[in-house]
């Protein structure tokens, strides 16, 4: 839709406040209002010459100071650190005060706006001029609303029937807020009046809502229009309806951009599995609206009055371009067993996007045109009639591959291919006449990185030689394949013009990287790839997909921790039980250990028992047997003077 004249008060710039500018919705607003100029039309923006004076002087709220975001702002306020008394004063100073809940608005900036529109009227008595509230709201307070007549399907809703809205559940705070700017705002000589903007889900640049299915596979314009007429117009309706005319459903819209980003289907999924998208509760909605004020009152140019099927190829660029979401394609070459296949596996995953392997792509191309059951059957045939396929049959199915939605979208990393300078001439040349003098090369497959790896013959040859057998017939480097091959990349790389010379033609310089260690990661080569190359410009995760990774990660960490734990008290069970199998087999060695000693005491008293039963105990038998019939005192002294007597008298 074409932009309106900015036809302002040219004593006096209104000064606009906006509330939540670094949202996607506000900062548009706010970033398109502060452009308009005093006087000027749509076609005097695009003219040259001196320009005027600014119509309006935009502030507004922002969650976070970011001066480079929101430079065209005159002044912004960090919500954190700003008291109502202050926002106040700021909201006293302004001709026009906006608030947007239109754009998935937490119940805190529901409640402010509540509080501001409140706060407001009750200063009525002290404006010193006219002031205005705009709250730009959501079709989601007509959610559940139904004809009046329940028989009639097909029967359109209009703005003048806004009295018998009826909100989404989850939307009942947002139609009390505009119930509430409503009533505070009506009255023809009041000094204050409200007005209230329901905007259709919005889609392009920088939203939101459908980025889920953009990234799976990949219209704020009439708001603006609306709120540059409420300002300078106010003889119209106070509740104003801003959708287009699109009837699209869902499925018609998931199915577009599939067919614009990606290979054109779509799943279908139970609602319970579907729930757990936020955004469901805005895109399961039924309405027919039908927008009286904006078709009988304005005269405008849309851009998507249609919707966003019709319009679905400009959305996407402007959702690429908004996101900069850029295609990355490498081309990565080198001799053989350098590393290219590896290398290249681990930049796709890095960067996300698609590797190109000639062999593949053929393989690929040929089980398209005939049945799987004689696939391999028809291919080898080609290999073995005619060695390889013709240059232009391989040259075309690598241009349809590279041209493919996947590719043109993401971008690619080719592996080894192109080989030659006319090679690269026949895949990425538009123009092949050779009257032209200045042949002009397809940007959109041409690679925009070119990285030669580099390695010397020795240490290639001791790298092969290295492999498993299994290794290098799969890779074709065995000894009577790896020469050979080794031996005709050196030679193209000595022709007169060589596939490096191609792409500095055009200005596309390569880059040569060696590789001189045996690092299976390559993470030197990486390193200085990605810093060529540069930050992945694909999709990232959305934010609740970075906090359901960040929650896997935790889940994970604990898992690791858990498991941890357990294989501690694994080993030390282990220990426990491994000790206590030693201490037994300890005391059953040292049982044994005693028993030995015993038996080698016993028989080294042996002899000694023998020796006092010969000698010693026939004598002591005889003493003793004396000492009973004697009966001496002492019987000890007894047999020890026995004894003398008898060792001295030679009795025995």
């Amino acid at each position: 839709m074409a932009d309106k004249p900015c036809n302002g008060d040219t004593t006096r710039p209104k000064r606009i406040f906006i509330s939540d500018v670094d949202k996607y919705s506000s900062k548009h607003i706010a970033k398109f209002l502060s452009t308009c100029v005093a006087g000027e039309t749509s076609e005097d923006d695009e003219a040259e010459g001196n320009r005027g004076e600014p119509a309006f002087q935009i502030v507004g709220t922002v969650s976070s100071p970011n001066d480079e975001e929101t430079a065209f702002l005159l002044e912004q306020y960090t919500v954190s650190h700003l008291v109502k008394d202050e926002l106040l004063e700021r909201l006293l100073e302004c001709d026009v005060v906006v608030y947007n809940i239109s754009e998935n608005a937490t119940q805190q900036l529901v409640e402010e706006a509540t509080w501001a529109i409140t706060a407001l009227h009750a200063e009525l008595e002290n404006f010193k001029s006219r002031k205005m509230f705009i709250l730009v709201s959501t079709v989601m307070t007509w959610a559940m609303s139904k004809p009046q007549n329940s028989e009639e399907t097909d029967v359109l809703l209009t703005e003048d029937e806004f009295r018998r809205r009826r909100p989404h559940p989850t939307f009942k705070n947002h139609n009390n807020l505009e119930k509430l700017v409503l009533k505070l705002g009506r009255g023809k000589k009041s000094k204050f009046t409200g007005y209230v903007v329901a905007s259709g889900l919005q889609y392009g640049k920088g939203e939101n809502l459908f980025h889920y299915f953009f990234k799976v596979d990949m219209n704020i314009i009439i708001i603006i229009i609306i709120m540059m007429i409420i300002i300078f117009n106010a003889k119209i309706s106070k509740y104003i309806l801003a959708v287009d005319d699109s009837k699209n459903t869902l499925e018609d819209i998931v199915k577009m951009i599939s067919d614009t980003l990606g290979p054109g289907k779509i799943d279908k999924v139970p609602e319970q599995e579907a729930i757990t998208m936020r955004e469901l509760e805005y895109l399961s909605i039924n309405l027919q609206l039908d927008a009286l004020t904006i078709k009988d009152s304005f005269s405008l140019r849309w851009t998507s009055e249609s919707g966003m099927v019709e319009n679905m190829e400009s959305i996407v660029e402007e959702y690429k371009d908004t996101r900069q979401l850029l295609p990355i394609r490498i081309c990565l070459v080198g001799p053989p067993s350098v590393g290219k296949t590896t290398v290249s596996e681990k930049l796709c995953n890095h960067y996300q996007i698609h590797h190109i392997k000639i062999k593949e792509v053929i393989e690929e191309k040929i089980t398209q045109l005939v049945s799987r059951t004689v696939f391999w059957t028809v291919y080898r045939l080609i290999l073995v009639i005619i060695g390889r396929l013709a240059d232009h049959l391989v040259f075309d199915i690598l241009q349809e591959k590279l041209n493919s939605k996947p590719c043109r979208n993401q971008g690619f990393v080719l592996d080894g291919f192109p080989k030659t300078y006319e090679q690269a001439k026949m895949i990425f040349i538009e123009n092949q006449d050779t009257m032209v003098k200045t042949p002009v090369y397809n940007t959109k497959i041409t690679p925009e990185h070119v990285i030669a790896l580099e390695a010397s013959d020795d240490f290639l040859t001791k790298r092969v030689q290295g492999l498993p057998e299994r290794v290098a017939e799969k890779t074709r480097c065995t000894q009577d394949e790896f020469l050979p091959r080794l031996m005709r990349y050196r030679q193209l790389s000595t022709a007169e013009e060589t596939l490096l010379d191609y792409f500095d033609e055009l200005e596309i310089h390569p880059e040569q990287i060696e590789v001189n260690t045996d690092d299976p990661d390559y993470t030197d080569v990486m390193k200085k790839i990605t810093e060529m190359v540069g930050i992945p410009k694909n999709y990232g995760p959305s934010p609740e997909e970075q906090e359901e990774e960040d929650r896997e990660k935790e889940e994970e960490r604990k898992q690791k921790l858990a498991a941890d734990a357990a294989e501690k008290k694994r080993r030390n069970e282990a220990a426990l039980a491994e000790m206590a199998a030693q201490y037994e087999e300890w005391q059953k060695n040292l049982s044994e250990v005693k028993r030995q000693e015993h038996e080698l005491l016993e028989a080294h008293c042996l002899p000694l028992r023998n020796y006092l039963m010969k000698y010693v105990m026939p004598s002591l038998t005889e003493a003793m047997i004396e000492c009973s019939k004697i009966k001496p005192e002492d019987p000890v002294d007894f047999l020890v003077l026995l004894s003398i007597y008898i060792e001295q008298n030679g009795i025995y």
